[in-house]
Protein backbone atom coordinates (compact mmCIF):
# COMPACT_ATOMS: atom_id res chain seq x y z
CA UNK A 1 0.00 0.00 0.00
CA UNK A 2 2.68 2.33 0.47
CA UNK A 3 2.76 2.63 -3.27
CA UNK A 4 -0.60 3.22 -3.65
CA UNK A 5 -0.48 6.59 -1.08
CA UNK A 6 2.64 7.97 -2.55
CA UNK A 7 0.60 8.09 -5.75
CA UNK A 8 -2.23 9.44 -4.19
CA UNK A 9 -0.09 11.49 -2.62
CA UNK A 10 1.68 13.39 -6.26
CA UNK A 11 -1.64 13.57 -7.64
CA UNK A 12 -2.99 15.45 -4.96
CA UNK A 13 0.22 17.88 -5.08
CA UNK A 14 -0.70 17.84 -9.43
CA UNK A 15 -4.34 19.32 -8.38
CA UNK A 16 -2.84 21.73 -6.34
CA UNK A 17 -0.18 22.89 -8.16
CA UNK A 18 -2.09 25.19 -10.36
CA UNK A 19 -3.95 27.17 -7.35
CA UNK A 20 -0.25 27.36 -5.33
CA UNK A 21 1.19 29.11 -8.34
CA UNK A 22 -2.12 31.06 -8.57
CA UNK A 23 -1.68 32.22 -4.76
CA UNK A 24 1.91 32.64 -5.19
CA UNK A 25 1.97 35.01 -8.11
CA UNK A 26 -1.36 37.62 -6.45
CA UNK A 27 1.41 37.89 -3.59
CA UNK A 28 3.27 40.92 -6.04
CA UNK A 29 1.31 44.14 -6.35
CA UNK A 30 1.47 46.18 -9.33
CA UNK A 31 2.72 48.87 -8.07
CA UNK A 32 5.96 46.55 -7.81
CA UNK A 33 8.84 46.62 -10.16
CA UNK A 34 9.61 43.93 -11.96
CA UNK A 35 12.26 41.59 -11.07
CA UNK A 36 15.18 41.66 -13.29
CA UNK A 37 18.02 39.28 -13.52
CA UNK A 38 21.51 40.14 -13.98
CA UNK A 39 21.75 39.04 -17.28
CA UNK A 40 18.82 41.42 -18.70
CA UNK A 41 19.71 44.12 -16.10
CA UNK A 42 23.40 44.65 -17.66
CA UNK A 43 21.96 44.63 -21.32
CA UNK A 44 22.67 47.20 -23.20
CA UNK A 45 19.61 48.56 -25.04
CA UNK A 46 19.81 47.95 -29.21
CA UNK A 47 21.33 51.02 -30.86
CA UNK A 48 19.03 52.98 -32.19
CA UNK A 49 18.71 52.28 -36.44
CA UNK A 50 19.32 56.42 -37.27
CA UNK A 51 20.02 57.67 -40.53
CA UNK A 52 23.22 60.04 -41.13
CA UNK A 53 22.94 63.38 -41.97
CA UNK A 54 25.26 65.62 -43.45
CA UNK A 55 24.89 69.29 -43.94
CA UNK A 56 26.55 72.44 -44.33
CA UNK A 57 28.19 75.07 -42.24
CA UNK A 58 30.47 77.96 -42.18
CA UNK A 59 34.27 77.48 -40.99
CA UNK A 60 37.55 79.24 -40.80
CA UNK A 61 38.12 77.48 -44.35
CA UNK A 62 35.20 78.93 -45.56
CA UNK A 63 31.89 76.55 -46.37
CA UNK A 64 32.86 72.73 -45.16
CA UNK A 65 30.78 69.37 -44.45
CA UNK A 66 29.86 68.69 -41.18
CA UNK A 67 27.26 65.77 -39.96
CA UNK A 68 23.87 66.52 -38.06
CA UNK A 69 25.91 67.52 -34.73
CA UNK A 70 27.70 69.97 -36.28
CA UNK A 71 31.40 67.92 -36.21
CA UNK A 72 34.01 68.69 -39.21
CA UNK A 73 33.85 65.59 -41.87
CA UNK A 74 37.16 65.26 -43.68
CA UNK A 75 38.27 63.76 -46.83
CA UNK A 76 41.62 61.86 -47.21
CA UNK A 77 43.98 62.05 -50.19
CA UNK A 78 45.46 58.77 -50.03
CA UNK A 79 41.71 57.38 -51.10
CA UNK A 80 42.42 58.36 -54.44
CA UNK A 81 46.57 58.37 -54.63
CA UNK A 82 45.94 54.54 -53.67
CA UNK A 83 44.84 54.30 -56.93
CA UNK A 84 41.71 52.66 -56.37
CA UNK A 85 39.24 50.52 -58.67
CA UNK A 86 36.54 53.40 -58.53
CA UNK A 87 35.71 56.82 -56.32
CA UNK A 88 34.37 56.34 -53.07
CA UNK A 89 37.01 53.48 -52.11
CA UNK A 90 38.57 54.11 -48.44
CA UNK A 91 42.22 53.63 -48.28
CA UNK A 92 42.06 54.17 -44.37
CA UNK A 93 43.72 50.98 -42.54
CA UNK A 94 42.72 49.66 -39.03
CA UNK A 95 45.46 52.01 -37.79
CA UNK A 96 44.06 54.83 -39.89
CA UNK A 97 40.30 54.38 -39.08
CA UNK A 98 41.30 54.51 -34.72
CA UNK A 99 42.12 58.09 -35.50
CA UNK A 100 39.94 58.98 -38.29
CA UNK A 101 36.58 56.93 -37.91
CA UNK A 102 34.27 56.54 -40.66
CA UNK A 103 31.51 58.17 -41.30
CA UNK A 104 28.39 55.22 -41.19
CA UNK A 105 25.03 54.77 -41.29
CA UNK A 106 22.97 52.16 -40.31
CA UNK A 107 19.64 53.04 -42.37
CA UNK A 108 20.98 55.75 -44.85
CA UNK A 109 22.10 58.95 -45.32
CA UNK A 110 20.26 62.41 -45.10
CA UNK A 111 21.45 65.33 -47.18
CA UNK A 112 20.88 68.72 -45.08
CA UNK A 113 20.67 72.10 -45.84
CA UNK A 114 23.62 73.05 -48.53
CA UNK A 115 24.20 69.71 -49.88
CA UNK A 116 23.45 68.46 -52.85
CA UNK A 117 21.92 65.21 -52.72
CA UNK A 118 23.85 63.63 -56.08
CA UNK A 119 27.30 64.21 -54.58
CA UNK A 120 25.79 62.00 -50.96
CA UNK A 121 26.71 57.77 -51.51
CA UNK A 122 27.78 55.34 -49.54
CA UNK A 123 30.77 52.43 -50.43
CA UNK A 124 30.25 49.51 -48.90
CA UNK A 125 33.61 49.02 -46.47
CA UNK A 126 34.87 45.64 -45.60
CA UNK A 127 33.48 44.82 -42.55
CA UNK A 128 30.39 45.24 -44.19
CA UNK A 129 29.44 48.70 -43.15
CA UNK A 130 27.91 51.89 -45.02
CA UNK A 131 30.74 54.81 -45.33
CA UNK A 132 29.14 57.73 -46.36
CA UNK A 133 31.06 59.30 -49.78
CA UNK A 134 30.47 62.80 -50.83
CA UNK A 135 31.80 63.16 -54.35
CA UNK A 136 34.51 61.44 -55.26
CA UNK A 137 35.30 61.54 -51.40
CA UNK A 138 34.98 58.58 -47.84
CA UNK A 139 33.89 60.88 -45.13
CA UNK A 140 35.97 60.73 -41.96
CA UNK A 141 35.70 62.25 -38.61
CA UNK A 142 38.87 63.62 -36.62
CA UNK A 143 39.44 62.04 -33.12
CA UNK A 144 40.27 65.42 -32.10
CA UNK A 145 37.47 67.42 -32.62
CA UNK A 146 36.19 66.96 -29.85
CA UNK A 147 33.01 69.62 -30.39
CA UNK A 148 31.33 70.77 -33.02
CA UNK A 149 32.53 73.82 -35.19
CA UNK A 150 36.17 72.41 -34.27
CA UNK A 151 38.53 71.61 -37.15
CA UNK A 152 41.34 70.38 -35.76
CA UNK A 153 42.40 67.78 -38.48
CA UNK A 154 42.37 70.43 -41.24
CA UNK A 155 45.86 69.69 -43.21
CA UNK A 156 46.86 66.81 -40.59
CA UNK A 157 49.95 65.37 -42.18
CA UNK A 158 49.39 67.35 -45.74
CA UNK A 159 46.32 64.26 -46.14
CA UNK A 160 43.80 64.95 -44.21
CA UNK A 161 41.17 67.72 -45.36
CA UNK A 162 37.30 69.34 -44.61
CA UNK A 163 35.18 68.60 -47.85
CA UNK A 164 33.49 71.75 -49.83
CA UNK A 165 29.91 71.72 -50.51
CA UNK A 166 31.10 71.00 -54.23
CA UNK A 167 32.75 68.04 -53.14
CA UNK A 168 35.83 68.86 -53.50
CA UNK A 169 38.65 69.42 -50.97
CA UNK A 170 39.32 72.40 -48.67
CA UNK A 171 43.09 72.30 -49.47
CA UNK A 172 44.27 75.28 -47.11
CA UNK A 173 46.19 74.71 -44.25
CA UNK A 174 45.30 75.37 -40.48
Amino acid sequence: MPRSRFTAFAAALLALAPATLLALTSCTSRDDPPETTPSTATAPAPAPDLAASVKVADSPFGRILVDGAGRTLYGFTKDKAKGKDKAGDSACDADCVAVWPALTATRGLEPGPGVRPALLTDTKLAEGAEQAVYGDWPLYYYVGDATAGEVNGQGLDGVWFAVAPDGKLVREPA
